[in-house]
């Protein structure tokens, strides 16, 4: 009797578990048919060109739009210039003068935007960006270089600054350490690595064609 106990037990969850695989592999299945002839449009902030390596290789494998963001007026070369204004701006909630126009942006159904983590935080010309266009019923996706730190309130701050957009699952990889005088890596066997993780990142979120 407790044999049969024993094995009603595992039939179940391996039922249960039989369910919850088949309801991933739907979900990606409706994610993708619900994506598929969507305008897309990637828009990127790179410093050191880290991020815009991301940037590309997401380009290379949906194709869309792909634009960087630039300001009006550039930010310091000098790092330490750079993080005390960038400080600044946060501590005020100014938002930078964008150089960057898109025309029609309204005709984008899916927007990525890509970033690096800037004092534990999303850059302000991003901000600018979210802030000054409306992405209502949009679906936005987010991605990000850092310097081993992580991508701090980033991902957050994208949800708050477009409340009405579908938000879907970010990524984030570990970039140059600006700090240390390391800047480009996405070269090599890092950027062959970073290929590997984007595109999962993409067959996961129902992104890949």
């Amino acid at each position: 009797m407790e044999k049969l106990k024993n094995f009603g037990v595992w039939f179940c969850a391996i039922l249960l578990l039989l369910s919850s695989c088949s309801k991933a592999q739907k979900s990606i299945s409706e994610e993708k048919e619900m994506l598929k002839d969507k305008n897309v449009l990637i828009v990127y902030l790179s410093r050191t060109k880290n991020t815009k390596t991301i940037a590309d290789i997401i380009h290379q494998n949906i194709g869309g739009t792909l634009i960087e963001l630039a300001l009006q007026n550039p930010y310091p070369k000098d790092y330490k210039a750079i993080v005390d204004q960038v400080a600044k701006e946060n501590e005020t909630n100014f938002l930078p003068p964008l150089k960057t126009k898109i025309e029609n942006i309204e005709k984008y159904d899916v927007i990525f935007l890509g970033f690096p983590t800037w004092g534990m935080q999303l850059p302000p010309p991003m901000k600018s960006f979210l802030s000054r266009n409306n992405f209502k019923g949009k679906t936005i996706i987010p991605f990000n270089t850092n310097a081993g730190y992580g991508i701090g309130s980033s991902f957050e701050t994208v949800k708050e600054l477009s409340p009405e957009s579908r938000i879907l699952e970010g990524f984030t990889i570990k970039g140059g350490v600006e700090r240390d005088g390391i800047l480009f890596v996405m070269e090599g066997k890092k950027k062959v690595e970073a290929e590997k993780k984007v595109k999962e990142w993409l067959n996961k979120i129902g992104m890949s064609k």
